[in-house]
Formats: structure tokens, sequence, C-alpha cells
């Protein structure tokens, strides 16, 4: 279903609509939706990498360059929010939030300020809050499963248990991300295995104790991981020379495959990693440490596999704006 036909099915359904733009260290993502009956039906998603974090965690300040990388994907997300946004169905609001890089960033507010002359009011939202925006999104469709959701970012990586439709049980934002264990740990290309190991075990000490603090009626029946990373190893697994979101989400991948995408990558130095087919090649100089990371929350959390969605924190942000 295209968008224009999505928005006619809509109209006699009482549906409210709305915009969610995600700002993280490495994407910039939008989505466009209606709300019908507590139900996200999506009318139109956009995605770029931007590499907002870049350089960050080293030096504590946002680059300009980064930055002005970043107005030019929203200019061009206003248009298609503002073309979606008719008398019939306007757009009732829309919500802004930024992540990690920002939360970092001594001059976040520079930043702020260049939203806010494109009519943007940023929400800079501390990882506990984005991790329940991310349970929310993504446990939609689990409906009475205690889910493990795991959401790996450029800057950090959540981590949120709990009953599906109800709050999270227990939540936690970990300073660990794809773009930040690069930075921090792969100096190399490709990255050298001491470089690997080094990376791997600051990431399983950290996950270790978030699971050995779990209650034992706590212990999710599966884990369903959302973001670039997860859908990425689907879209490598399966050789997707277009990225199909239908193919992905729900899409199941084990232990063992994730291990094996992971030294492939891993093996290669960037100009190779990022013709890997079904991987984008702005997501190759991070994919690795992301791998890696997925890797560590399966391993701690004693899961076999994943199951990647498509509905995250973006979903998340258009039911809280639902809800007033």
């Amino acid at each position: 279903m295209d968008a224009q036909e999505a928005q006619d099915a809509q109209e006699a359904q009482g549906a409210r609509r709305f915009a969610a733009i995600d700002i993280g260290t490495v994407t910039c993502r939008m989505l466009v939706a209606d709300v019908v009956g507590g139900r996200v039906v999506p009318l139109a998603k956009e995605y770029a990498i931007t590499n907002l974090g870049e350089d960050v965690d080293a030096s504590g300040e946002l680059k300009g360059e980064a930055m002005e990388r970043v107005a030019r994907t929203i200019d061009r997300y206003l248009a298609v929010r503002d073309a979606l946004s008719t008398p019939e169905h306007p757009v009732l609001k829309t919500v802004c939030v930024a992540t990690s890089a920002v939360r970092d960033a001594r001059n976040a507010s520079e930043f702020a300020r260049m939203l806010a002359d494109r009519g943007l009011a940023l929400a800079v939202i501390p990882g506990e809050q984005e991790a329940a925006l991310s349970f929310a999104g993504a446990s939609a469709e689990f409906p009475g499963e205690r889910i493990l959701v795991v959401d790996v970012g450029g800057g950090s990586t959540e981590l949120i248990v709990g009953l599906a439709g109800a709050a999270p049980q227990k939540a936690h934002s970990f300073d660990i991300g794809c773009r930040r264990v690069t930075e921090r740990f792969l100096a190399s290309d490709p990255p050298a295995a001491s470089e690997l190991c080094a990376a791997r075990a600051w990431c399983a000490e950290q996950f270790a104790a978030y699971f050995e603090e779990l209650p034992e009626g706590a212990r999710p029946d599966c884990m369903v991981a959302v973001a670039g990373t997860a859908t990425t190893a689907v879209s490598i697994r399966e050789g997707m020379e277009t990225y199909d979101s239908d193919r992905v989400h729900g899409a199941r991948v084990s232990l063992e495959e994730l291990e094996g995408i992971t030294r492939r990558l891993a093996a290669l130095p960037l100009e190779e990693r990022a013709q890997v087919v079904g991987l984008d090649p702005g997501r190759a100089p991070v994919i690795t440490a992301g791998l890696l990371i997925l890797e560590e929350v399966m391993r701690a959390a004693g899961v076999g596999a994943f199951t990647a969605s498509e509905s995250d924190i973006l979903q998340g942000m258009v039911l809280r704006a639902a809800q007033g």
C-alpha cells in the first residue's frame, strides 16, 4: 500500500496524523503516520546516515559540518511531511528528539537553535526515556510476551525488558554504541584481533551486570532487536541489493548466523566492506562494532536468536504524541 492508498483508507476512520523525527548519532530518520484506534499506520518513512556524532566521544562537541548535514536532511524531511499534511488530514504535531551524541555535546544548544529556525522544538531525551519509547514501538506486535528489546545506536545501546503492552520492568541505556566503540577501540583497518577482543570485553562486562540483576521471573521469552545494526544483519544475510523492509521486519537471526556475518565483515578493510551486498556503504565504518555489540547482548542474555523489528522509537514517539 502506497502513501496515497493508506491516506485514503484512513479518511473514514478518525485517523490523527503525526510526524516523528529521530536524530541519532549515526542516522537521522522520520516517520509520518496516522494513529487509528491505538495502531500506528505509516505513511512515509525517511532515513539518512548523517553521522552527527562524528568525533563527539573524543572532542565533546558536535562538528559544524555534521550539524549542517543533519540540517539539510531535515529540510528534505519537512518537505515530505508538508506534502502529507492536507486540510482533511493535517499533521497535528511534529515531535523531534535527539539522543546520545547531542546528550554528550557541549554545544547542543547551537544545534537546537538550528532546528528551532526550522520550526522544530528539539527534545534531548535521557537514555531511560529513549529506552521506554523504543519498547513502546517494538513491543506492540508481541502481545502477552515478556520480551527483551535491544536498540543498538551510534552512541548508546538500550536494553529493555518487560511485558509487551505494559511499562518496561527494567530499562537501561548504556554509553555503548557502534560509533563510540569504533572510535574508542577499532583503530586498525581491518580491526586487529586484539582490538576486537578489547571491545568485546568492555561491552560484555557492562551487559552482564544488567542480566545478573534481573529477577528470575523477569527473564525474557524472546529478544527483539530494532534499529540499523539489527536490520542490516538481516539485509546482509539475505543479500538484499535493494533494502526490503517487509522482508526484514520479523526476520529471525540466530547467534551463529550473526557471528558469521561479524567475522566476515571484521576481516574486510573498509573499502571492501562498503561493497558488501545488503550494507549501506555509509554504515560500513561502524557496522563491525554494531554487530559485535549485538552479539555480546545475546550472549549476556543467554538467547540463541533475535527477531528484527522495523517498529522502534519512531512508532513509540508517534504513540506518545497521540496520547497528548
